[in-house]
């Protein structure tokens, strides 16, 4: 299975309530596919939403979102890049499960982060690289009181998505600046779970 992201933008608002539903009621179609839908975050005015997958490839996402009648335009393969104390905090749950659980813990990285920053290239980039550049300017993201949650690269390497938990999206979008991190949009956004678990848990 590979991680496969959604990127979807709308003329009209819509709400948490209705990804839920619509989601829910592609479930069959997802199964027909082998698609596993692992959450969507939806912009706080509802105009921009960002998907995660997790399916056999790509064209697999592709086939079972056209079926539900989804636009499929920006759809990307990814890999999945979390801040290394969640990822040590997900082996030693890994380690220490004895049954699987579908609800999604408190430290998962949707339920953890609530800004969500685009990033484009016109030239592949090195992961490294980036992270790197935003490593060193540690006290930037720390002076705004931003955390680095989680990183979707697309395989592709000229596709960014980056997830931060902060007081608010000008906090991201300050600090990102004063980084002199490149990006295209910053929001804030209501994270969207298959159980529900993430409500309306966007910071302001």
């Amino acid at each position: 299975m590979i991680d496969v992201c959604l990127e979807r933008r709308f003329v009209s608002h819509i709400t948490p309530e209705f990804v839920l539903a619509v989601s829910q009621g592609a479930l069959d179609c997802f199964r027909l596919h082998r698609v596993v839908w692992q959450y969507s975050l939806l912009a706080k005015d509802g105009q921009r939403m960002f998907c995660h997958f997790q399916a056999p490839d790509a064209e697999s996402v592709r086939n079972a979102l056209r079926q539900a009648g989804a636009d499929t335009r920006i759809l990307w393969p990814a890999t999945v890049h979390d801040a290394p104390a969640i990822s040590r905090q997900r082996l030693r749950r890994q380690r220490d499960a004895r049954e699987p659980c579908d609800i999604a813990p408190c430290d998962t990285p949707p339920l953890l982060a609530n800004v969500l920053v685009e990033r484009a290239f016109d030239e592949p980039v090195v992961l490294a690289h980036l992270q790197a550049r935003e490593d060193a300017e540690a006290a930037c993201l720390q002076h705004h009181r931003v955390r680095f949650v989680r990183t979707f690269f697309a395989h592709s390497r000229r596709r960014m998505i980056c997830l931060y938990q902060a007081p608010d999206a000008e906090s991201v979008r300050l600090a990102q600046h004063q980084a002199g991190m490149p990006f295209e949009r910053v929001w804030a956004f209501h994270a969207v779970l298959p159980d529900d678990h993430a409500d309306t848990h966007a910071a302001s």
